[in-house]
């Protein structure tokens, strides 16, 4: 058996019953060499330990270690960060692609179809869509895409589409002016969305842009992107590509552009429309020595050079014309869809508009504006020129094309005031009535409205040719009340007034409003012999390789007017140029017809006229419709009126208007016409009578010797 050991074991003892006594262990029981409890001083002595003085300041090291995890802690959360970033960019990336078409799919799109229109003797007026006409980046002067380049996308050629310094750098710029000062778009994303997208402004669109840059950049070489972009960017004016542009501008191919000539049309790419040369010329020099100084810092030119160009501006071709043939070719791409349908392919449209009317038509007022708009308080003005057959000889839509689009001759609906008069004069006549019925010019009230005439006075019983000649307001509500107002609105819609009217008895003064172009056509009328027409401009359309596409037949709509009445209105609307509001429109002996019309607030100033070769509508006023300065039909319009048919009728033979010769409207025997009409009538004719005979005298269904005496010349 194993002996015991002496060695006596040490328990620890814990005085039970001692309150609050701490239970530590003895000092003597503590390892050597313990930093607590007491330390050893010289030979195995030990002396207490010394308690740290407390202190705010950390030692170096750990400081140290204090910065080191912060920027570890940093740079971790950075590294967080880019990756989620990274993969939400990857998702969103991926989103957009699934709503584009399939990669594989995608085709750079063809040119847009060339749409050339062409007037009445063949000579190309306009050109809409591709001008067909492209340039080969390696056939120009280098400068001409290094100014693109210069302006647009300094680092076209090292990017991969998409320029994130450029991006950061716009959106800074963006940040620091408070707004979208500068374009973050490459030349590549410009192509995407000149190829693909539309011209919204949304991020979707964006993001679509992005990609799509990408995915030209991995099919196309940098020469053949920038080629794309150069033939495909829209330089203002209608012209779509570089050697559109250097021709529109400078009568001049691409290739024989001057540095100056490059420096500008590179500037027009960001606001072709603002900074076109042929609008804007101080704009555009502007810009185009801001392209000069982007080329001299990226060091394509030197300075010097830069220096000499900006002395030197390019200087565009001066307009010879207001561009009022674009307000045609305008009009024609909104009608060519219901013609020929979709067009994918290059056509000629052939039209009915005569160059040299639409060159008088365009001077007539553009310069009678110019000279005299100013003193008439008006801004604007429409002619529309129609053959008695409908066709549209000449159109123009304002007052300059390049300054406002807008064509005031189809689009604008205005009050004609006095000029809708003749279709209540025509009601009453296929009622019974005749140009010597006599109606009373007296004040007249309807419900509280008082029509009165212009200058405010009345003539008592007047014929109804004199009412008509003198404009006279009375006379045409009391007309219109006679028969009624539903019965003239049908009679204008008959003639071809296709607009919204108020059957009121303010009707008849011209308060509802209609086009300039309606108005030319519904005179037709009268200088047809009473034909229906639809007035066209568009003849045929052929194919480049001269295939007919669309060509336009003849139509019978036929007669809405009888002739005789046709005859008494000529004599009547005659009289209005020899004797009443309109002789200021009076064309020298050749025998014409129409009638003023001012609308209310002196707004709109009119003239509708014809003679037997051409009907001709003129409207001037303002856009806003704010009041003219008492401008009146019978003053300016009625001036430009004769200033263009004068022009117009120059080696025209004269003829007589339908069914009026000599200022009488000729009888149709057996038609039961009992009155013909006289239309140099000076004063008031009780009915019943022949004018220049006495009140007794009395008519017969066939050819009276008064009348015939003024047929043939003779005197009484």
């Amino acid at each position: 058996m194993a002996r015991r050991s002496k060695s006596v074991r040490r328990e620890p003892k814990f005085d039970v019953g001692v309150p609050n006594r701490e239970l530590r262990a003895d000092p003597n029981e503590r390892l050597a060499g313990s930093d607590g409890g007491e330390r050893r001083s010289g030979r195995g002595a030990r002396k207490p330990a010394r308690t740290p003085k407390p202190t705010s300041q950390k030692k170096p090291a750990e400081r140290k270690r204090g910065r080191r995890s912060l920027l570890g802690r940093c740079a971790y959360w950075m590294v967080v960060l880019l990756l989620w970033g990274a993969i939400a960019g990857i998702a969103l990336v991926a989103w957009v692609g699934a709503h584009l078409p399939a990669i594989q799919s995608l085709e750079v799109p063809k040119r847009p179809p060339s749409i050339q229109i062409a007037g009445s003797d063949g000579r190309i007026l306009a050109v809409r869509g591709d001008s067909g006409v492209s340039a080969k980046v390696k056939d120009l002067p280098p400068y001409v895409p290094q100014a693109f380049i210069a302006i647009e996308d300094r680092r076209f050629h090292s990017h991969f589409g998409v320029d994130p310094l450029g991006i950061a750098r716009a959106a800074l710029a963006n940040v620091v002016r408070r707004g979208v000062s500068q374009g973050g778009s490459t030349i590549t994303q410009q192509l995407a969305k000149n190829l693909f997208l539309t011209q919204d402004r949304t991020f979707t669109r964006k993001l679509q842009e992005l990609v799509l840059a990408l995915w030209l950049e991995r099919k196309f070489s940098k020469a053949e992107i920038l080629d794309l972009y150069l033939n495909r960017v829209y330089f203002g004016a209608g012209a779509y590509g570089v050697e559109a542009a250097a021709q529109r501008y400078f009568g001049k191919h691409a290739r024989d552009m001057t540095l100056s000539e490059a420096a500008m049309l590179a500037g027009l790419v960001r606001s072709p429309s603002r900074l076109a040369p042929t609008r804007n010329p101080d704009g555009a020099v502007r810009r185009a020595q801001t392209v000069l100084s982007a080329m001299a810092d990226a060091g394509f030119i030197s300075g010097k050079t830069a220096a000499m160009a900006a002395a030197q501006p390019a200087q565009a071709l001066k307009q010879k014309t207001t561009g009022s043939i674009n307000y045609v070719a305008d009009w024609i791409m909104d009608v060519l869809d219901d013609l020929v349908g979709r067009v994918e392919d290059d056509i000629v449209v052939e039209t009915s508009i005569d160059p040299a009317l639409q060159l008088l038509a365009e001077q007539a007022l553009s310069e009678e504006l110019a000279m005299r708009g100013t003193k008439y308080g008006v801004e604007q003005g429409a002619i529309v020129a129609l053959s008695p057959d409908g066709a549209v000889r000449a159109m123009v839509g304002g007052r300059d094309y390049s300054a406002s689009q807008f064509n005031r001759a189809v689009a604008a609906k205005r009050q004609p005031g006095s000029a809708f008069k003749p279709f209540v004069y025509l009601t009453a006549l296929e009622r019974g009535l005749t140009p010597e019925t006599v109606r009373e010019d007296k004040p007249i009230v309807i419900k509280g409205w008082r029509p009165e005439n212009y200058t405010r006075e009345y003539y008592g019983p007047v014929t109804l040719t004199q009412a008509l000649a003198l404009s006279l307001n009375t006379v045409a509500v009391r007309l219109a009340l006679e028969f009624g107002p539903t019965a003239v609105m049908r009679t204008a819609h008959r003639l071809g007034i296709a607009s919204k009217l108020e059957p009121n008895a303010s009707l008849a003064l011209g308060t509802s409003e209609v086009s300039v172009l309606e108005m030319a056509s519904a005179f037709t009328i009268f200088a047809n012999n009473g034909m229906a027409v639809a007035p066209h401009v568009v003849e045929s359309i052929r194919g480049k390789d001269g295939k007919v596409r669309y060509q336009r037949r003849p139509q019978s709509l036929g007669q809405v007017v009888e002739p005789r009445h046709v005859a008494m209105m000529n004599a009547m609307m005659q009289e209005t140029l020899l004797t009443g509001t309109g002789r200021k429109a009076d064309l020298g002996g050749r025998p014409a017809a129409g009638k003023t019309g001012t609308s209310q607030d002196f707004r709109d100033g009119w003239f509708v006229g014809y003679t037997a070769q051409l009907v001709t509508a003129v409207w001037l006023g303002n856009d806003d419709s704010s009041p003219t300065k008492k401008m009146t039909g019978g003053g300016l319009p009625s001036e430009i009126w004769a200033r263009f048919m004068k022009n117009a009728h120059r080696n025209v033979p004269v003829a007589s208007l339908p069914g009026v010769h000599n200022g009488i409207a000729l009888p149709f025997p057996g038609s039961g016409a009992q009155t013909y009409g006289q239309a140099n009538s000076t004063r008031p004719v009780p009915p019943g009578t022949i004018p220049g005979t006495t009140a007794s005298a009395t008519r017969n269904d066939g050819m009276d010797s008064w009348l015939l005496d003024r047929l043939l010349g003779r005197s009484r």
